[in-house]
C-alpha cells in the first residue's frame, strides 16, 4: 500500500504529526509512506527512517513571487515529483487550503482515495477546501490534542488502532558515553555538595552534562522572563550542569548572548567552584575550565536535532524546538503562559516530559520541581541523566507533580 501524508508546516505541527508514521508502520508493515513538507522542515523528517520519501515544497517562498520564472520552474518540478507515484491513500493531516491543494495534485491509484478532516478542532486552523477535496472527510472530537488528532485521522482513514503512547520515530546517533559526570562521594561516603561535584568533575577532565534552554518562540507572549531563565540557569549550574543556548534568528541570538553573559558574569566559567574544591584561598584555575553557559552557533534543523539528542535534557517554551525534545524522549519541561498545554504539550501519559502552566508565567520553583521529576525518571529509565540536587531537595521532586500539569 502506498500512502502520502500531507503536513506542510510549521515545525511544531510537523513534529506533532510524526507518530502517524510509526502507527502506520506498526499496522501496515509493508506500506510505503511518503510525506510532503515545506523545504525548511524537511531535514528533521530525514531523521525518520520509516519514511520512504520526503517530498519538499517551498510554498512559503513561491507565494511571494508566484508568477516569476524561477517560481514557475520550481512549481512544475515539484508537481512532477509529487505525481511520480500513484497513491492508495492521500491523507491531509493539516486541514488548510494549501494542504488541500497539494492533496488534490497528488496522483491516486485506480482505487485510491483522499482523506481529510471534516471539522475544526479547538485551537487549530481549519479551512473548508480541505473537506471539499477529500473523498472521505473524517470527524474528530473538537477538544482533541494535536498529536492525538493526527493519529485518529490516519487510523480511521486506514482502519487500524494504535498504541497509547506515541512513538515519534526520530533516530539520532546516541550521545557520547561520558556525557554525564558521575555524582562524586566524599571520603565519608556522603554526597558532596553540588559545587564540589561540579568542580571535581572538571578537575578530572570530565565533560559537563548540558541542559538546553529553548527560549525562542515566534510569539512574544509565549516568552518566559529573562530573570527567570537566569535564576533557573544558576540553579542548574550549581547542580553541575552547563547551559547551552540555541537560536534561530538575530533576536534569539541576542537573548542567548544576554543569558550567557549573565550566567558567566564575574564567574570566570566555573572557576569559583573549582577554587572551592581546592580549598580556601585557592587561586590556580585551569585555562580550559568550562563556561557555565555556551551559545551554540545557528544550526541547520537536522544538526540542531542531533545536538539536542546529546543533551541531558531541555527546558523551553512552547515552540517547535521544544517539541523536538519531546520527540527525542528527552527529560523536558515545557513552559506555558496560556492554558494550551492540554492541546500541544507533552502527552499526559509521558513520564519524562512535563508541561508547567501559570499566568502571567510559571515561577522558577515550579519549573525547577518539574525538572527534578523529569530528570529523576530519566535516570530510572536508563538514560544516564541524574537529578543533581534531588537528594538535597528532600521531597521537592515528589511534590512537583502538583506544580506540573501532565
Amino acid at each position: 500500500m502506498k500512502i502520502l501524508l500531507v503536513k506542510l508546516s510549521s515545525l511544531g505541527d510537523v513534529i506533532h504529526a510524526l507518530p502517524v508514521v510509526q502507527d502506520i508502520r506498526a499496522a501496515l508493515p509493508d506500506a510505503q509512506i511518503d510525506w510532503v513538507v515545506e523545504k525548511s522542515f524537511a531535514p528533521v523528517l530525514a531523521l525518520c527512517p520509516a519514511l520512504h520519501r520526503v517530498i519538499a515544497c517551498d510554498l512559503r517562498r513561491w507565494r511571494k513571487a508566484p508568477f516569476s520564472a524561477p517560481t514557475r520552474q520550481q512549481w512544475n518540478a515539484f508537481k512532477a515529483d509529487l505525481r511520480q507515484t500513484p497513491y492508495d491513500a492521500v491523507i491531509d493531516l493539516q486541514g488548510l487550503s494549501k494542504s488541500a491543494l497539494v492533496a488534490r495534485l497528488a496522483r491516486l491509484a485506480p482505487d485510491g482515495q483522499r482523506y481529510a478532516l471534516a471539522n475544526q478542532t479547538d485551537g487549530s486552523g481549519y479551512e473548508a477546501p480541505t473537506r471539499w477535496v477529500a473523498d472521505v472527510a473524517i470527524r474528530i472530537e473538537p477538544r482533541t490534542p494535536v498529536v492525538q488528532r493526527s493519529r485518529e485521522l490516519a487510523a480511521q482513514a486506514l482502519g487500524y488502532t494504535f498504541a497509547l503512547l506515541p512513538d515519534f520515530g526520530l533516530r539520532v546517533p546516541p550521545a557520547p558515553a561520558a556525557s554525564v559526570p558521575p555524582i562524586l562521594k566524599t571520603p565519608a561516603g556522603a554526597e558532596a555538595p553540588p559545587a564540589q561535584q561540579t568542580s571535581a568533575a572538571v578537575a578530572a577532565g570530565q565533560p559537563l552534562s548540558q541542559i538546553a534552554f529553548v527560549h525562542g518562540t515566534s510569539r512574544a507572549d509565549k516568552e518566559w522572563p529573562l530573570a527567570h531563565w537566569i535564576e533557573l540557569g544558576q540553579r542548574l549550574n550549581a547542580a553541575g550542569f552547563q547551559i547551552v543556548l540555541p537560536h534561530g534568528n538575530a533576536k534569539e541570538l541576542a537573548t542567548s548572548r544576554l543569558l550567557a553573559e549573565a550566567l558567566n558574569a564575574g564567574a570566570g566559567g566555573l572557576a569559583p567552584a573549582l577554587a572551592l574544591s581546592q580549598g580556601a584561598g585557592a587561586s590556580v584555575v585551569p585555562p580550559d575550565a568550562p563556561a557555565r553557559a555556551v551559545v551554540w552557533p545557528q544550526l541547520p534543523l537536522d544538526a540542531l536535532t542531533r545536538q539536542l539528542a546529546r543533551c541531558a535534557g531541555v527546558i523551553g517554551v512552547d515552540s517547535g524546538v521544544s517539541h523536538i525534545a519531546v520527540a527525542l524522549d528527552l527529560p523536558h519541561v515545557q513552559i506555558y503562559n496560556f492554558d494550551t498545554a492540554w492541546r500541544t504539550g507533552p502527552d499526559g501519559a509521558a513520564r519524562r516530559q512535563r508541561s508547567v502552566f501559570a499566568q502571567p508565567a510559571p515561577d522558577v520553583e515550579a519549573v525547577w520541581r518539574a525538572w527534578l521529576v523529569c530528570s529523576a525518571v530519566g535516570a530510572v529509565a536508563g538514560t544516564g541523566v541524574v537529578a543533581p540536587g534531588a537528594a538535597q531537595a528532600g521531597g521537592a521532586g515528589a511534590s512537583a507533580a502538583s506544580a506540573a500539569k501532565t
